[in-house]
């Protein structure tokens, strides 16, 4: 209690948004690794020197079998200056059909900065429509449930919010939930680590502007007797 009441309420928001990016876990049970971690009172000095390693070991391994990546992104948010919901992007009005030759990605984000989102876990994801000279950000999509919706499937959830996408990036996803995000026909693109949106997007972009793949050239709308050429250049 005398934990809580001596946190500043800037440090308390961040607890609470690093609790969420991670599974099973609520304020209460991060609060009480972190006094594990370092001494009371919290201090946003002291919070700056724990380390993935010391976060991971703590109280007993509480949190040894939540994966590294999930770890990493909850200290970001702990250590890090708040970031606005959308980072450095702003969101831009968008009708369909504005960006020919464009296709449409999800990515799973809790700072608005990087792809650092685990897709079961994840608090939004950030939309865009990507063309090889054009970025919009055309909208955020919290994945809170809301509470007059029933929901079986939380996996299901979540694939439908980003329905309207062909791509989507995340730091990690399971098996069983990667099937449900293809069947519904996007692609997920698991990275081998947390990275930029902004060169996430900078690679794509130079993708497109040469030659694309056959999946991604029938998501940009390039009819098939094109992509039949740009998969017989791949190929050589």
């Amino acid at each position: 209690m005398n934990s809580q009441a001596a946190l500043s309420r800037e440090l308390a928001l961040r607890i609470g948004l690093a609790a969420h990016a991670l599974p099973d876990t609520d304020a209460k049970r991060l609060l009480s690794v972190l006094t594990d971690c370092i001494d009371l009172p919290l201090t946003e000095e002291k919070i700056a020197d724990i380390t993935l390693k010391t976060l991971k070991t703590a109280k007993a391994g509480e949190f040894l079998d939540i994966d590294s990546t999930l770890l990493a992104q909850a200290l970001n948010i702990l250590q890090a200056k708040p970031q606005s919901a959308t980072g450095v992007w702003e969101l831009e009005a968008y009708t369909d059909g504005a960006m020919p030759g464009s296709v449409r990605i999800a990515c799973a984000s809790s700072d608005g900065i990087n792809v650092d989102g685990h897709f079961g876990s994840c608090s939004q994801f950030l939309i865009f429509q990507v063309s090889a000279d054009e970025v919009r950000l055309i909208d955020s999509r919290s994945t809170d449930i809301p509470e007059d919706l029933e929901v079986e499937d939380k996996n299901v959830f979540r694939a439908e919010l980003i329905q309207d996408c062909q791509v989507l990036y995340i730091a990690s996803v399971g098996g069983p939930a990667a099937a449900k995000i293809v069947k519904r026909g996007i692609h997920p693109m698991k990275l081998s680590g947390i990275e930029a949106i902004a060169d996430i997007i900078d690679q794509l972009q130079t993708v497109i502007a040469g030659t694309p793949p056959p999946w991604l050239a029938k998501a940009m709308g390039i009819d098939a007797s094109e992509r039949f050429r740009f998969e017989r250049e791949a190929t050589g």
